[in-house]
């Protein structure tokens, strides 16, 4: 796994997987000499269908052969291409986790809802402000 997310220019339609840089707003990378040449010399804007970004832990989703170019993001914005990337109901958790920081009502029942429906316990960590190792121990 590295710690760049990933632009990938797809051949064929995108798929189920990555989201287009547009859908995680604003990100610093896409206006960089880097990005703007590797677009360039790859005939396409950053508005292209075919163009998708990949969070670290998804790269391994690239197709072999795929033209790829890593991009250092933010903790932001690595934080919305992931809640972005995530199925529709695991975003909804997200967004719940996220909303938890300030409140404690339920707390247990939804970390347990998360970890249930997929969500990592560093995700759980990261998104609800607790420690991973608490997070890891309540919903064991």
């Amino acid at each position: 796994m590295t710690d760049d997310a990933y632009l990938v220019l797809l051949d064929g339609p995108a798929g189920a997987w990555g989201v287009p840089p547009a859908a995680v707003g604003e990100l610093a990378c896409m206006g960089t000499p880097a990005v703007q040449g590797w677009l360039d010399a790859q005939g396409v804007t950053s508005s292209s269908p075919r163009l998708r970004l990949l969070p670290p832990e998804e790269t391994s989703a690239i197709p072999e052969g795929a033209e790829r170019l890593p991009v250092p993001l933010g903790d932001e914005e690595l934080s919305r291409l992931r809640h972005r990337a995530a199925p529709q109901d695991v975003s909804r958790l997200e967004e719940e986790l996220l909303a938890y920081r300030s409140s404690a009502d339920g707390r247990q029942t939804l970390l347990a809802r998360a970890a249930a429906a997929g969500v990592p316990a560093h995700r759980i960590a990261e998104l609800s402000g607790e420690d991973l190792a608490t997070i890891k121990a309540s919903t064991s």
